[in-house]
């Protein structure tokens, strides 16, 4: 009998003798080590995202590479892009802006970042770490994105007020469409896809007006689809409503997942970078639609959601190598922190005039992580740049990632202990004096301040 192809041979070896079992390995281990991180926050109180980010360091090009993600070819790329819409649907499902303080915050805050943080960003990038200014302005946009993936769990774990929550959620699930489509539009301008300022403006309203549009209407008619499925006509003989739920939940969320994934590859096909801007409004309209009805479905969206972010964040975290990050030294620390500083600038900005006291504003100031969208966009630009012959395509994507680790890392180690200090975590609505419906803002410190 002939020795086995692996026999005897080291376990990088083995694997590159079975492509195959090298693939299936590769996912069951981000899969494992995800869950893995998950348990140890849970035990430890430590912010999973600061886990499983650590995670994929550990076992990706920086560590011991054995989740090595350039391995799994072109078909991942898809597969993150239906997940992260996955996410963002989850968010927009939960999205509720009522009340004129809440919603004047939302906007406010959205428009001066887009403004500010752009400008703010492509300087930095450009002064600090040495981009030349089209890269500079990629980087701009692509770091005014706020990551729902990391920032609603650590919203979750910090327990702030609804207020405050709704804010950073919302900041976050309006600002990733739009820097992701404002990224790719203003690398078609820096590759000369694109011959003017006109075109990228006109192109960034289409594909954000096409997206929530579509999404609107997708939304719409699952909504409707799904106030029929919750109400079925009872079975002949069946006697165990118990059961008929059941079903009807499995039912609706298979429906809710093929809409969405049909929806977001439709767009993407349509026009790219518009998938993004659908699932969020398709997840907006199904929940004011079905409303408290949404309830079971969003507990099983909620569900998959965390196990996207569980496998995802440390997949793309693999990806960095050092190589990609030692040539950035100070510079890229520099620019960092001062987005970290600009951020505190925009929002105190941004804040003039709203129902937000002076800590709570520094608060939303100091959490900004960025995600898995910003993670993605980075990488599939620097392979673009490369194929495109720019030189900085590695400059690019390392202070990309970089951003990441530090905004993740410090910021979700931190943000418990600042919320904490400023007297913000584990503060409800009775306690802070804030309508539980959003009308009145967060800032119940403002009004006991008054009285």
């Amino acid at each position: 009998m002939e020795p086995e192809p692996c026999a005897g041979s080291p376990w990088s070896n083995c694997l590159a003798a079975d492509p195959q079992g090298k693939l299936a390995l590769i996912w069951g281990i981000s899969f494992f080590s995800g869950s893995l991180a998950q348990l140890l926050a849970r035990l430890s109180g430590l912010p999973a995202v600061v886990l499983l980010l650590a995670t994929g360091l550990l076992l990706g090009h920086a560590g011991f590479a054995w989740i090595l993600p350039d391995q799994l070819g072109r078909g991942l790329e898809p597969l993150v892009g239906l997940l992260v819409s996955l996410v963002l649907f989850d968010g927009g499902l939960n999205l509720r802006l009522a009340g004129r303080d809440l919603q004047r915050s939302v906007l406010q805050l959205v428009l001066v970042r887009s403004v500010l943080g752009l400008a703010g960003g492509a300087a930095l990038a450009h002064w600090a770490a040495g981009l030349p200014w089209p890269l500079a302005l990629v980087f701009g946009a692509i770091a005014l994105a706020t990551g729902p993936t990391v920032v609603n769990p650590l919203v979750r774990q910090i327990g702030l007020s609804p207020f405050l929550a709704r804010v950073l959620e919302a900041e976050g699930l309006i600002l990733e469409p739009v820097s992701a489509v404002l990224a790719l539009l203003l690398l078609q301008l820096a590759l000369g896809d694109l011959g003017t300022w006109q075109d990228v403006a006109w192109r960034l309203v289409l594909r954000l007006g096409v997206g929530v549009g579509l999404g609107a209407l997708a939304g719409l008619v699952l909504a409707l689809v799904l106030e029929r499925v919750a109400k079925p006509a009872p079975p002949a003989g069946s006697g165990s409503p118990e059961a008929a739920d059941s079903a009807a939940d499995g039912l609706s969320l298979q429906l809710t997942l093929g809409t969405l994934f049909l929806l977001f590859s439709g767009c993407e096909a349509l026009l790219p970078e518009s998938g993004l801007p659908a699932a969020v409004t398709a997840g907006v309209v199904v929940g004011l639609r079905l409303d408290t009805a949404a309830g079971s479905l969003d507990a099983l969206i909620a569900q998959l959601a965390m196990l996207a972010i569980t496998v995802l964040f440390p997949l793309l975290a693999a990806d960095v190598s050092w190589a990609e990050l030692s040539p950035l030294g100070w510079g890229g620390v520099v620019c960092v922190a001062g987005l970290m500083l600009l951020r505190l600038v925009v929002v105190m900005s941004a804040g003039v005039g709203l129902p937000l006291n002076g800590r709570e504003k520094l608060l939303v100031s100091w959490i900004a992580p960025r995600g898995i969208v910003t993670a993605a966009v980075a990488s599939l630009f620097a392979l673009q740049l490369e194929q495109a012959g720019v030189a900085a395509a590695g400059t690019l994507k390392g202070l990309v990632f970089l951003t990441i680790l530090i905004t993740v890392g410090l910021g979700g180690v931190t943000a418990p202990w600042l919320a904490r200090k400023l007297g913000l975590s584990g503060v409800d609505a009775a306690a802070t004096g804030e309508d539980p419906s959003g009308d009145a803002p967060g800032a119940g410190t403002a009004a006991s301040g008054q009285a």
